[in-house]
């Protein structure tokens, strides 16, 4: 009953998002965070308008008969009808709804903006403009017409009715009593119809349904006295209204959704993945990715081996667990221009997106801040605030690195630039030399080489954060915040920050999708482990 009751909510909030033309549910943010492709990564290639294009996409173009062997209950593949395919996009996008208000605790329906000079935008306006020119021109002719009017009463005693509760009967006698159309039509025929007192009734009515925060809006609309913008008003605080009311529908299924969201989303899965056999098709290829990766390293460590045994013990270091936790890094390495993202990583692609330009600015900070303290010695080690100082350099100017163009070179310039200045400036107040220009010059060129993708140093920092956060994924389940490798001092409050957000993701991604996890990798070990004994000389 409690999942069916949640089904009606969030279909509901759909309908309303679709509605009002705000199918891209943006997302609240820290305006300190960076963006990245959308208002989060144009909201992360607008969060929610990209999963529902993307799935639907896969839903269009999935061909019966394409889908492997390894998916968990699946069906055969038959023929599919567009209402079939249309009630699988709706459960997809109701499962991305529940999982957006769930992992992000931030997360409120908001107005769509339309871009400035836009061609939707002006569409709009001008679409707008002839139907209020329409109103106006029909209310002055003599007698006045009112079919358009009492049209927009009627529009308006539907939004009125949408915000009462079962318990409201007397509210909704009032509405049906005064918002009586057949009523209002005789009165129009026959003149005597007062549009400014029905007016009034609907904005007393309003001010008495909104929330306090609508009151401003609605002492203003008892302001306007002619009927064409007075109408255009209330109709822009009802929309605020229903806004309102989706929102606090949010807030109000949020706990029953957190304590049943595993299941909900992974039996609305199930049911997608029952339409569309070969939607693990993307997952298996990213985890049998994962596995070898896992192969290699593990015969890359080990001495060659004597026997077919000796090989047959490499491979049984593989397991599970290590494998997941393995893929869950690879996403943080992703190409998402040129790759699609794992299915069932879909809905917070833009998340593991958002993390991975964190960590690749995280990445600049500690190898500039490495050859810093380097190049000056013991001299900056122990001043207070200089570390800081020079990663809101870094971070201020590599804003926007994940753009096409983004010029990382000129960037790490400015950054030896400011850097140099900000040492010869501490270095002074501390009662140290300055730097010569040679050792200037020196540390600029060292900066100026991170932008090299071999560059050694870079390469031993990025090592140590991935290896950072693998142990903080491999140790969330005890309580135990693993030791910071060496060289990360200076970064570890951001990198730490970095893994708690990383880990608390894969942990309820797992939680959801661990049953399809370990059905697809029980097929990849049971596959690999005889190759990986009988040719390691492959890998």
């Amino acid at each position: 009953m409690k999942a069916v009751i949640l089904e009606e909510a969030l279909s509901a909030l759909f309908i309303y998002a679709v509605e009002r033309g705000e199918k891209q549910l943006k997302m609240s943010q820290n305006p300190h965070k960076p963006h990245s492709s959308e208002e989060k990564l144009s909201a992360l290639e607008d969060d929610q308008e990209s999963l529902d294009n993307s799935i639907r996409k896969r839903i269009q173009q999935s061909v019966p008969g394409s889908h492997r062997d390894d998916t968990p209950k699946s069906s055969p593949p038959r023929p599919v009808s567009v209402e079939e395919l249309m009630e699988t996009a709706k459960g997809v996008t109701n499962m991305a709804l529940a999982h957006e208000i769930v992992v992000n605790g931030d997360f409120q329906i908001k107005p769509a903006e339309l871009p400035e000079h836009s061609l939707e935008k002006k569409v709009r306006e001008i679409v707008h403009k002839a139907f209020w020119d329409c109103l106006e021109a029909q209310l002055k002719e003599d007698p006045p017409t009112y079919d358009h009017a009492i049209k927009l009463l009627g529009e308006i005693k539907e939004n009125l009715l949408s915000f009462l509760l079962p318990g409201h009967t007397r509210l909704r006698n009032q509405i049906m009593e005064v918002l009586d159309l057949d009523l209002i039509k005789q009165e129009a025929e026959n003149g005597a119809l007062d549009i400014a007192k029905l007016v009034e009734f609907v904005i007393g009515m309003m001010g008495t349904l909104c929330a306090p925060a609508r009151d401003e809006e609605i002492k203003k609309l008892k302001d306007i006295h002619e009927i064409v913008p007075l109408f255009r008003a209330i109709f822009s605080v009802l929309d605020l209204m229903k806004m309102d009311m989706a929102n606090f529908a949010v807030s109000s299924i949020r706990p029953k959704l957190m304590q049943q969201s595993a299941e909900y989303e992974r039996k609305k899965f199930q049911e997608f993945l029952e339409k569309q056999p070969n939607s693990l098709d993307l997952v298996t290829d990213w985890l049998q990715e994962a596995a070898d990766d896992l192969a290699k390293l593990r015969y890359k460590k080990l001495p060659p081996p004597s026997s077919a045994a000796g090989a047959a013990g490499g491979a049984s270091v593989l397991c599970s667990t290590a494998i997941q936790n393995h893929a869950y890094l690879k996403l943080l390495k992703w190409d998402h221009a040129n790759r699609p993202f794992p299915e069932t990583v879909l809905m917070d692609q833009s998340r593991f997106q958002e993390i991975q330009l964190e960590l690749e600015q995280l990445l600049v900070a500690g190898t500039v801040l490495l050859v810093t303290f380097s190049a000056a010695g013991a001299a900056l080690i122990d001043v207070p605030g200089f570390a800081e100082k020079i990663k809101t350099i870094v971070k201020v100017l590599l804003t926007g690195m994940h753009l096409p163009s983004f010029n990382l070179k000129e960037s790490l310039a400015t950054i030896g630039e400011k850097v140099c200045a900000e040492v010869n400036s501490c270095l002074s107040q501390h009662g140290f030399a300055p730097f010569t220009a040679e050792r200037e010059t020196v540390l600029k060129g060292q900066i100026q080489a991170v932008a090299n993708p071999d560059n050694t140093i870079c390469k031993l920092i990025d090592s140590r954060i991935q290896k950072f956060l693998e142990n903080y994924l491999a140790s969330s389940h005890q309580k135990v915040v693993p030791t910071v490798p060496g060289g990360l001092g200076p970064i570890q409050r951001e990198l730490e920050e970095i893994a708690v957000k990383f880990v608390r993701l894969v942990n309820y991604n797992k939680i959801v999708f661990s049953p399809y996890y370990d059905a697809v990798l029980g097929k990849i070990l049971t596959k690999e482990e005889p190759q990986l004994v009988g040719k390691p000389e492959e890998l």
